[in-house]
C-alpha cells in the first residue's frame, strides 16, 4: 500500500505543472510467478527533454 501511495503522490507532484506545462509520468508494473511465489515490481519514469528520472519499487 505504501508503494501505491508513493507512486500516486509522485505522479500528482509531477503532473501538477507548478512551473510549466504538466509532464506525464510513465508507469510500468510487472507480475511474475515462479517457484518462489508471486513477485511484483513497479517503476515510474518521468522524461522532460533530455532529462529522465526513474524510480523502481
Amino acid at each position: 500500500m505504501k508503494t501505491v501511495t508513493l507512486i500516486a503522490g509522485f505522479a500528482f507532484l509531477v503532473a501538477c505543472g507548478a512551473d510549466g506545462p504538466p509532464i506525464t509520468p510513465s508507469v510500468n508494473t510487472t507480475v511474475s510467478v515462479g517457484s518462489e511465489g508471486v513477485r511484483t515490481s513497479t517503476g515510474v519514469t518521468v522524461r522532460s527533454g533530455p532529462v529522465t528520472v526513474g524510480a523502481s519499487f
